[in-house]
């Protein structure tokens, strides 16, 4: 079968098709980091995670960028009350969401760019579009003239007259009087006293929201990229405005594929903090839910619809869990199964492979991981409780197979034994600490000046050095080099 996916965008399932025969580019929007990650992310991000495993599963080389929105009102708001700045707030919560992906055994995105280190790609964008005529500048704000794109409202499907027929008779705000058109929204916006800001053609301001992906969509990888992520709340305007945006400047489309997943319920209403049923992932797990049990509770339900986080949905979640958790156990301790599986077995995993052929069809997906987890997990309880037969049967090479298939397809899923995972994640960090900042920065200068004595291979050999600490440098225009903590 071929992977088909809902394209948010044309409204159908579609056969996927990548630009690159063998390689695919995902961008996904990313958080806004003023506070901890709650239960519509840990759905979002899961979803996404199993896309990027199925998809390299399946032989692609995927290329996965997501971004951290780290300038913000949101971020601004929170560091006032805090008596903080818009920087502590970020970083904070940037390290609170890398410990809670990683619980949640979510990939680490290839890149991760921000977008207050993107802010040259952010300009240079913006001077495209006011040099195209879509964009204007009104006393220190720049906006998008959303009547200069002909496309607009094809992502979302929403009508620009009706919608301005819906706001008649509306007292216009101060921002809204400066607008060529009521729903041309800011590229740019100039400063306010007290707030951060950066310079630019247009007066010292920061970046709007929706130029930020826009500008990092292309800066990591291109004018048109494979598959765009994001919740369904991101649909209307942010991912209408990327679109409009990227695509006026560049005259190509944006993405090809557009996947959207559902929004979270607790107990049967919207998740908020006004109703007091907000939880954090955070929260979540420390109360003693597995890891595990919540990502395999996201994935009973198909990535676009809602999804109804309930303590008795979560409790049956635990128990499968439970079940599922003993037989990938027993499958780490079995003997190395052969390379050819026996005919049952290729069929188990080829319905796996057409059940996330399906529009990442996940429930079907655990079905067969449960059937073969079955005799795997009956096993397993039964050398708990000392049975020496049952041990040298899990070790025939038939089982042994079988408990080799089902770690390699839980393994798309994200799904991990406890113990495997909790190693693991013990061994990462024991090495999250890498070198201090100073040493990074002093290795970027000694490998500026190899490459200045035209040594590139020392210049090399210093990149691979830091990148096997987990530090990825970035080389941007002018010989500025960042870098990222892996």
């Amino acid at each position: 079968m071929t992977l088909k996916l809902t394209n948010t965008l044309t409204r159908r399932v579609e056969a996927f098709q990548p630009i690159e025969p063998g390689k695919v580019s995902i961008y996904c929007c990313g958080v806004t980091v003023y506070d901890l990650c709650h239960l519509g992310h840990a759905r979002s991000y899961i979803a996404w995670d199993v896309l990027r495993r199925y998809l390299s599963w399946s032989g692609y080389a995927v290329t996965f960028v997501q971004n951290y929105t780290d300038i913000d009102d949101k971020i601004l708001n929170r560091a006032a009350e805090e008596g903080s700045s818009m920087e502590a707030v970020s970083e904070r919560n940037i390290e609170a969401f890398v410990a809670d992906m990683t619980r949640l055994n979510i990939l680490p995105a290839d890149r991760m760019p921000r977008a207050t280190r993107s802010l040259d790609a952010i300009r240079a964008l913006i001077s495209e579009l006011e040099a195209k005529g879509a964009a204007y500048s009104a006393d220190g704000d720049v906006y998008f003239a959303v009547m200069k794109h002909a496309g607009y409202g094809k992502l979302s499907g929403r009508d620009l007259e009706q919608q301005q027929d819906n706001a008649a008779g509306r007292v216009a705000s101060e921002e809204e009087a400066r607008k060529q058109h009521p729903f041309d929204f800011a590229l740019w916006k100039g400063a306010k006293p007290g707030e951060p800001s950066f310079p630019s053609p247009w007066g010292q301001g920061r970046p709007g929201w929706h130029i930020e992906c826009s500008a990092m969509v292309r800066e990591e990888l291109g004018d048109t990229i494979d598959i765009h992520l994001g919740g369904a709340d991101l649909v209307f305007p942010h991912h209408e405005n990327e679109i409009a945006q990227s695509e006026a400047a560049t005259g190509k489309e944006l993405a090809h594929y557009w996947l959207h997943n559902g929004m979270v319920n607790v107990g049967g209403q919207k998740m908020s903090k006004s109703l007091g049923n907000f939880t954090t992932i955070r929260a979540l797990l420390d109360s003693g839910v597995s890891p595990m049990t919540l990502r395999l509770f996201t994935l009973q339900a198909h990535y676009r619809k809602p999804l109804d986080f309930t303590a008795e949905a979560l409790d049956a979640a635990a128990t499968g869990w439970k079940g599922l958790n003993a037989a990938l156990g027993l499958a780490g301790g079995t003997a190395a199964a052969s390379a050819e599986l026996p005919l049952t077995l290729t069929a188990a995993r080829e319905r796996f492979a057409a059940a996330m052929d399906d529009d990442l069809n996940t429930s079907a997906a655990l079905a067969v991981l449960f059937e073969l987890a079955k005799p795997l997990r009956a096993l397993a309880n039964r050398i708990e409780r000392g049975d020496d037969a049952a041990r040298a049967e899990a070790a025939t090479p038939e089982l042994a197979a079988q408990a080799a298939l089902l770690q390699e397809l839980a393994g798309v899923l994200g799904l991990q034994h406890e113990a495997a995972q909790a190693q693991q994640q013990s061994g990462d960090t024991a090495g999250a600490s890498g070198p201090s900042d100073p040493e990074i920065e002093a290795q970027i200068e000694a490998r500026k000046a190899a490459k200045a004595a035209k040594d590139f291979a020392a210049a090399d050999g210093i990149r691979e050095a830091l990148k096997a600490q987990g530090i990825e440098l970035i080389d941007k225009p002018g010989g500025l080099t960042e870098w990222l903590r892996g």
